[in-house]
This record gives structure tokens, C-alpha cells and sequence, in this order.
């Protein structure tokens, strides 16, 4: 169970990061 939990927040982590580079990409061009 903590290994999920732990798998689901690093999962939560890398959308958001991908996320933030989409929309910084977005802003510079």
C-alpha cells in the first residue's frame, strides 16, 4: 500500500513537471 501510494504521488509529480514544461514552452513561444 505504501509503495502505491508512493508510485501514485511520483506519478502525480511527473504530470505536473511535464505540465509545467508545456506551459513554459507555451509562454516563450
Amino acid at each position: 500500500m505504501g509503495e502505491k501510494c508512493f508510485s501514485g504521488g511520483f506519478a502525480l509529480i511527473v504530470v505536473l513537471f511535464i505540465l509545467l514544461i508545456i506551459v513554459g514552452a507555451a509562454w516563450i513561444c
